[in-house]
C-alpha cells in the first residue's frame, strides 16, 4: 500500500499545536479594512486604467494585471467573510458586497453556511462535501476540465442573477432549484444546498436583489450606449482570469485523495490540505488573504488570515515534533499542481 493509499495517521500532536497559538484567533478589524480598501481602490482604479487605455498599450496590460491581482484578493475576502465570528463584522461585509461581491456576481451569501459544512469533520472530504472532489483518483483530464470551466462561470453567473433572480419568484417551484443548484461557490456540479445553510447572511434576499439590480443596470447602461461593450469585455475577461487563479489555487489546496466514502477527522483533515509558505512577494499574488497557509487554516479555521504565517512559523519551530506538521508543505504551486497531477496518473494507469 502506498503512502497516498494508506490512511491517514491519527498520532497528530493536536493539544499542543492549539497551545503554541491559541493568542492568535482574534481578528484585528484595522488590518481587514485597510487591506480590503486600498486592494479595492486599486484593482477598480487599475480596471478602468485598462478600460480608457489604448488597445495593447503597456498602460492598458499593466492596468489589466494589476486589475487582476487587486480584485482577486479583494474578491477572495469572501472566504474570510464565512468564517467571521456570527454577528460581527457587519458593515465590513455590506461594503465588501457593495464593492465586491455584487460587482462580481458573488455575494458573500453563496459562501455563507455553505463553506463551514467544508470544515466539518462528518463532511469534509465525503459527497456531501460542495467543496471537494477526488482529484488525485480520478482522472487527469477532470482537472484540466475543472480549470478550463472558469471561462464560463462568469456569464452562468450573470445568468443566475439577471434571469433566474426574476423568474423564481414568477414561477414559485424554481425557487427551490435556484437556492439549491445556483446559490452556492462550489466546485462539485452535484451539490444541492440545504434549505438551511445561512450562518451570517441571513438577509441574502436583498443581496440577490442588489446583484440582480446591478446586472440589469449595466445591462441597459450598455444597450443604450451610456458605456461602452468593451466595458463588459473587460469584466469578463478580468473575471475569467480571476476564476482561472482561483481553479488552479483551488487544485493546490488539498491532496483531494478521499474518495468520498469515508468521514475524516481534524488530523485528517489538514493531512488532506496543502501549505504553500512560498516566497513573500509571489506566493501571495496567488493565494492571497491567508489561502497559502491553507492546510493550517482547516487546523484553525476561526484564525484570522493575517495570523496564519505566525502560526506557521511557530508550529514549525515549537512542535516537539513536526514531522506530522511538515506533511502537508508544498514547494510551491507548481510543486502542488505536480504532486497532485502524478498522483492521478497513477491511480488511472
Amino acid at each position: 500500500m502506498t503512502e497516498q493509499q494508506a490512511p491517514y495517521t491519527k498520532e497528530f500532536p493536536l493539544r499542543e499545536a492549539h497551545h503554541l497559538v491559541r493568542d492568535l484567533m482574534t481578528p484585528n478589524p484595522w488590518i481587514y479594512w485597510i487591506d480590503f480598501t486600498v486592494h479595492i481602490t486599486l484593482g477598480w482604479a487599475a480596471f478602468f486604467t485598462a478600460l480608457l487605455s489604448p488597445l495593447f498599450s503597456l498602460w492598458q496590460i499593466g492596468g489589466f494585471i494589476v486589475a487582476v491581482l487587486a480584485l482577486y484578493r479583494s474578491a477572495v475576502f469572501v472566504h474570510e467573510l464565512a468564517h467571521l465570528k456570527k454577528g460581527t463584522f457587519q458593515n465590513f461585509r455590506l461594503v465588501w458586497n457593495a464593492l465586491s461581491g455584487i460587482p462580481f456576481m458573488i455575494p458573500s451569501f453563496m459562501y455563507d453556511g455553505v463553506h463551514n459544512d467544508h470544515h466539518k469533520p462528518d463532511v469534509y472530504g465525503t459527497r456531501a462535501d460542495g467543496e471537494y472532489l477526488p482529484f488525485a483518483v480520478r482522472k487527469p483530464a477532470e482537472m484540466i476540465t475543472f480549470v478550463l470551466l472558469s471561462f464560463l462561470i462568469p456569464p452562468l453567473l450573470v445568468f443566475r442573477f439577471l434571469i433566474l433572480t426574476p423568474l423564481s419568484y414568477l414561477i414559485p417551484p424554481l425557487r427551490k432549484i435556484v437556492w439549491e443548484r445556483a446559490s452556492s461557490l462550489t466546485i462539485d456540479p452535484t451539490y444541492r444546498r440545504a434549505e438551511n445553510a445561512v450562518r451570517n447572511d441571513l438577509n441574502w434576499r436583498q443581496q440577490q436583489l442588489a446583484a440582480f439590480l446591478f446586472a440589469t443596470t449595466v445591462t441597459i447602461l450598455v444597450i443604450t450606449d451610456v458605456i461602452p461593450y468593451s466595458l463588459l469585455i473587460l469584466w469578463y475577461l478580468v473575471a475569467v482570469t480571476v476564476f482561472t487563479l482561483n481553479s488552479l489555487r483551488t487544485l493546490a489546496a488539498h491532496a483531494y485523495r478521499n474518495p468520498g466514502d469515508r468521514k475524516m477527522t481534524l488530523a485528517d483533515q489538514y493531512l488532506d490540505s496543502i501549505n504553500i509558505p512560498g516566497n513573500f512577494f509571489t506566493t501571495p499574488l496567488w493565494a492571497p488573504v491567508g489561502l497559502r497557509y491553507h492546510a493550517t487554516h482547516h487546523l484553525f479555521m476561526s484564525m484570522p488570515y493575517h495570523n496564519l504565517g505566525t502560526a506557521q512559523r511557530r508550529l514549525v519551530s515549537g512542535l516537539t515534533d513536526n514531522t506530522q506538521y511538515l506533511k502537508t508543505v508544498r514547494n510551491g504551486l507548481w510543486d502542488a499542481l505536480q504532486q497532485i497531477w502524478r498522483e492521478s496518473s497513477a491511480a488511472n494507469k
